[in-house]
């Protein structure tokens, strides 16, 4: 029996979260935006309305109120947010144990199982929409498929409020004749790659040579085949498995030549990954980056360290130092670049022993982790970006930005 897979996807979740207590702002254009006299000026969110007018999730605010002059603009209440996808995932727990959050707005449910007390799959996705909609004040759009990633791709189909139902036979109608760049796991330059290839439709990608992708893009391509072929069978994780590594990675609207830019972008990516890892409360000790340049050719250089660490600005300066010790600045334009730490343990299995005379290095290791612990304060209580490192980037404004824990 084929497996029922479900992906909920809150509709212009920030933007609805705040509509809950001001049922007025629906009746406007609204977005949810960072700062706009900061570096933050970014849409986060819009209601329909807004994405009427041609609003667009990621684009600046002046590009935003220039096709929307009446555009109401909130700020960010990330707490809120975090509360209500609480709630939301309780509700789906109460039809499955197999519940497992993609992100705050995001989670696939296998409820094969549940079929005998709730119906099939559509009647639980319709149920559940009905119940999230009428409890929590929050639309949803659900996909209904065999795998997770036709379910991602049936809850992007038709929005909002919709369930829309993928199965086998409906996959030549459906799936292969969405544009390739609809995959899960395709970005803006893959998309471009792809096309370039003549790959336009996921069913070209389907109908490729797994061989070829393989050879063209590496395990990349050989995910892709399979996602497009829906030979995708990853469980639905109910419970959190132990993370095995962090990592975070841009792809870049405008490619990186110089230096200063380059580390800039590479201290933003070490502290996403630095702050991920005290909150799991972990160290690592190997620091791998993954450099790619414009031609989709890339690098991978690693370094294991001679003590864990967990701070940003180490992780920085072992990313930069391998950088420039296997790629050549300037001669080749920096595309995308990951930062990942791995060979993780527990904090408290490693906890910094300092002299009782601290050498220089270790006073300025101390100061350097009581500047990052405050930061972790202040942002659990602000928002993620109410302080950032002066030297470095915001990930939201530079492009498309991946943040991936490995737990296998």
């Amino acid at each position: 029996m084929d497996r029922v897979i479900l992906h909920c996807d809150c509709n212009n979740f920030f933007a609805s979260v705040e509509s809950i207590d001001h049922p007025e702002y629906r009746c406007v254009p609204m977005a949810v935006a960072g700062d706009p006299s900061k570096r933050h000026g970014i849409i986060l969110a819009k209601n329909e309305k807004a994405k009427a007018m041609g609003v667009q999730t990621a684009e600046t605010i002046w590009q935003a109120q220039r096709k929307c002059p009446n555009l109401l603009l909130l700020p960010p209440h990330h707490e809120k947010y975090e509360e209500v996808s609480r709630r939301i995932n309780a509700i789906y727990r109460n039809y499955t144990d197999l519940v497992e959050p993609f992100s705050i707005d995001e989670s696939w449910l296998d409820v094969t199982g549940s079929q005998r007390l709730f119906g099939d799959g559509k009647t639980i996705a319709d149920r559940l929409r009905k119940e999230v909609r009428e409890k929590i004040g929050v639309t949803i759009s659900v996909g209904v498929s065999f795998n997770k990633i036709f379910a991602k791709l049936g809850s992007d189909y038709k929005k909002p409020d919709a369930t829309t139902v993928i199965l086998p036979e409906d996959v030549p109608d459906i799936v292969w004749n969405l544009p390739v760049g609809d995959l899960f796991g395709v970005g803006r330059k893959m998309r471009v790659a792809l096309e370039n290839l003549g790959f336009r439709t996921i069913g070209n990608l389907a109908a490729a040579d797994p061989d070829f992708l393989e050879r063209r893009f590496g395990k990349a391509g050989l995910t892709l085949s399979l996602y497009a072929r829906g030979l995708e069978d990853s469980p639905v994780r109910s419970e959190r498995e132990p993370v095995k590594s962090v990592g975070n990675g841009t792809t870049y609207p405008k490619d990186l030549t110089e230096r200063s830019e380059i580390y800039s972008n590479l201290l933003a990516l070490s502290d996403s990954v630095a702050s991920r890892l005290r909150k799991e409360r972990k160290k690592g000790r190997t620091v791998q980056i993954s450099v790619k340049d414009s031609m989709l050719t890339t690098v991978q250089r690693q370094k294991r360290l001679d003590r864990p660490t967990h701070l940003a600005k180490e992780i920085a300066e072992v990313s930069m130092e391998l950088l420039e010790s296997h790629w050549r600045i300037g001669s080749s334009p920096i595309r995308a670049l990951t930062v990942t730490v791995s060979d993780l343990s527990d904090e408290d299995g490693f906890p910094l022993q300092y002299s009782l005379v601290p050498s220089d290095q270790e006073q300025q290791t101390q100061k350097q982790e009581q500047v990052e612990l405050a930061m972790d304060h202040l942002r659990n209580r602000y928002g993620k970006n109410i302080i950032l490192f002066g030297s470095s980037s915001h990930p939201n404004e530079e492009g498309d930005f991946h943040d991936t824990t490995n737990t296998e």
